[in-house]
């Protein structure tokens, strides 16, 4: 069979296990003499492949059943695992499996671990057989044992402590999961087959790596000897479906008219600043704000690790540069912002502001470049301006203090507050205008604010977005300007009913 040694393998029931074998491929040097070229293989038939293949490509996996099964897998099962994975990767000729195409080899290591199981008298249930065949599966060629989870599209976060324990967040609540690695050095690989995808490598010289998933998901690794209990994998999903602003009205996110302010506020090329905390939907909120940005706009995104989903024909995306061994090469966000201003941008949107690109940003903003939008952590539209003048002052720009303050009202013209509240949901909480300064207080005021009544039976938080009642808000003029003022006095009028 292709893709097989036919001079290797287990030949007995008693073969030991060895030690804990890499799940990418392991180097040729390790490999085994070929054997004899006569019955090995078909050159014509493999279609050249990156072994690579995510969860969706395996055409057997069933997303809604895996993720509740290793909750209930004992030792035993991993220790089976872990002998028949050893007598795989023994067996198979991992040169010749690369050549085949991500189903191909699929099925060469099914039909392969089936026989080495029969050889070995392994006792199995025909379903714990089939877990294993996938999870052996997801060990050669995809993630492991996070497969499953990264099928669900109902999990926000995955957070790896070590090999032995998984945790997982589900409606905003953090939850514990029975799926384990078989060792640190198995996590380990993992990790570095996901960074490795975008160019970027983590070990003990370089222990700390941002890294980005095919579809955007975002990744963090901290690896010894930093993360004590072994490496540390946080992983924050998106959903398959990119969500519009009608999704966040059904979630309850906004109200259906603070979603049409947002959406004029999009259109008619407002500076936008998105402030929030950590795991407040953020990003999510940025996706959405961009699907109201003209499809004949030029965009350019800039992030540290590209994960916004923008559908637009025109877009430039842009990404940081960690410092290589020697400590030299490194991309700050703030050379790509600043080499934004260089490439005819009619937008700019930063991923996340942290640093003295803060500064640059605002420039752009106030220098004709309408309509460009970024996010920071702050837990209140008051906080995220104190932040922005925090930042520019923590760059080295020697300017007073007032002078900030007048760069960044004359800049920013809306803040929208996103939070996650005690029971899990996500909400806008504040829609707040920029209106000017007086003296050296930066002036806002609030268009929609969440009010919170109290909670259900359930813990489950209850509340409504209420207008405050300004019926033209400072940025009417510009609304005027693209002919949208008509829409944004229905919304605010329907909002005061």
């Amino acid at each position: 069979m292709f893709g097989r040694r036919d001079n290797d393998g287990p030949q007995t029931p008693g073969t030991p296990p060895r030690a804990p074998a890499q799940p990418a491929a392991p180097p040729p040097a390790q490999a085994r003499p070929a054997p004899p070229p006569a019955p090995a293989a078909k050159p014509a038939a493999p279609k050249p492949a990156a072994p690579k293949p995510t969860a969706p490509a395996d055409a057997a996996q069933k997303p809604a059943a895996q993720p509740r099964r290793p909750q209930e897998r004992s030792a035993d099962y991993y220790r089976v695992k872990t002998t028949i994975f050893n007598a795989l990767i023994d067996t198979i000729d991992l040169t010749q499996l690369a050549q085949l195409d991500a189903a191909s080899a699929r099925e060469e290591i099914r039909d392969i671990v089936n026989e080495i199981i029969s050889i070995k008298s392994v006792v199995m249930s025909i379903s714990e057989q089939e877990e294993l065949l996938q999870d052996i599966c997801n060990d050669v060629l995809g993630y492991g044992p996070l497969e499953p989870l990264l099928a669900r599209d109902d999990i926000a976060d995955i957070m790896v402590n070590g090999a032995e324990n998984v945790f997982i967040e589900v409606s905003g609540k953090t939850q514990a999961t029975g799926i384990k690695f078989r060792d640190n050095s198995q996590l380990m690989n993992i990790c570095q087959r996901i960074v490795s995808q975008v160019g970027r490598r983590v070990d003990e010289a370089s222990p700390i790596c941002d890294a980005r998933l095919p579809d955007g998901s975002r990744v963090n690794v901290i690896a010894p000897p930093l993360a004590i209990d072994g490496p540390s994998l946080t992983i924050r999903k998106f959903k398959k479906d990119k969500l519009r602003m009608d999704d966040l009205v059904k979630f309850g996110s906004i109200s259906p008219e603070g979603a049409k302010v947002l959406g004029i506020i999009g259109k008619c090329r407002c500076n936008v600043l998105i402030s929030g905390g950590t795991g407040s939907g953020k990003t999510t909120l940025l996706n959405t704000m961009t699907a109201f940005i003209e499809e004949d706009e030029r965009v350019i995104t800039c992030e540290d690790a590209a994960e916004l989903q923008l559908q637009q024909p025109h877009v430039v995306r842009l990404e940081t540069r960690p410092a290589n061994l020697e400590g030299s090469g490194e991309i700050t966000m703030r050379d790509l912002v600043r080499n934004c201003l260089r490439m005819r941008p009619e937008r700019i949107i930063v991923g996340e502001v942290r640093g003295p690109e803060a500064f640059d940003l605002l420039q752009a903003m106030n220098t004709g470049h309408d309509g460009s939008m970024g996010t920071l952590h702050a837990n209140s539209p008051r906080e995220a301006m104190s932040r922005l003048e925090s930042m520019i002052t923590m760059g080295g720009f020697k300017l007073p203090s007032k002078t900030i303050r007048e760069m960044i009202s004359g800049s920013i013209d809306i803040i929208i507050q996103a939070a996650r509240l005690r029971d899990g949901s996500r909400r806008i909480t504040h829609i707040t205008e920029v209106t000017g300064m007086e003296g050296d207080v930066i002036i806002t005021q609030d268009l929609f604010v969440y009010d919170m009544d109290g909670e259900d039976a359930q813990g489950n938080i209850s509340g409504q977005h209420k207008s405050t009642g300004i019926a033209r808000p400072a940025f009417w003029d510009r609304a005027r300007y693209y002919g949208l003022e008509g829409e944004l006095a229905r919304a605010l009028e329907a909002a005061e009913a």
